[in-house]
């Protein structure tokens, strides 16, 4: 895992500053808040909340001088996890119902409506096997985003989530 974000306290690089290069599951004790932040390199989720709870945000390597007015955010960056790099193939199957009910579909590439693919009205469970996925509430990427990383997710409700409607791949090209 390679990565490292250096976040401010202030808009546009200013104010005390805290360089993180691992998760982090609260940043309250580095910082009061925060409002800017440079990823120089690797992908991070961030979320608004200590715990990796809350709403999630996707950032690449970049500058980000005013991310809450870039992406319509209400609170500031609590807690952010990095995202290992993935190399190899993607696999996930994706369930129209909790607990692996329903239509089951597996997928190996970015879906931006599953809807229009599968005929399938929703997501509300899915088996990650290979690789790390981003999760949208709505059609072509856009609306609430959930990071998922290899594993069961018997219910994206009782994780504070929603049904999804697309969902991509984190893939090297984004680092």
């Amino acid at each position: 895992m390679h990565g490292k974000v250096i976040f401010y306290e202030d808009r546009n690089f200013q104010g005390r500053s805290y360089e993180c290069m691992s998760d982090c599951a609260d940043m309250s004790s580095y910082l009061s808040r925060c409002h800017s932040c440079r990823i120089e390199s690797g992908c991070f989720m961030m979320y608004d909340r200590p715990n990796y709870m809350g709403n999630q945000y996707f950032f690449r390597k970049g500058d980000y001088a005013d991310y809450m007015s870039m992406f319509g955010m209400n609170d500031c960056i609590r807690s952010c996890r990095i995202i290992p790099m993935h190399r190899g193939s993607y696999r996930i199957k994706i369930y129209e119902r909790e607990n692996f009910g329903g239509q089951m579909y597996e997928l190996m590439d970015d879906c931006d409506n599953i809807m229009d693919r599968y005929r399938m009205s929703h997501c509300q469970s899915c088996h990650v096997m290979d690789g790390h996925w981003l999760m949208y509430e709505q059609p072509q990427y856009r609306g609430r985003m959930m990071y998922l990383r290899p594993g069961e997710y018997r219910s994206f409700r009782e994780m504070g989530g929603t049904r999804f409607m697309s969902m991509r791949r984190i893939i090297d090209s984004m680092y």
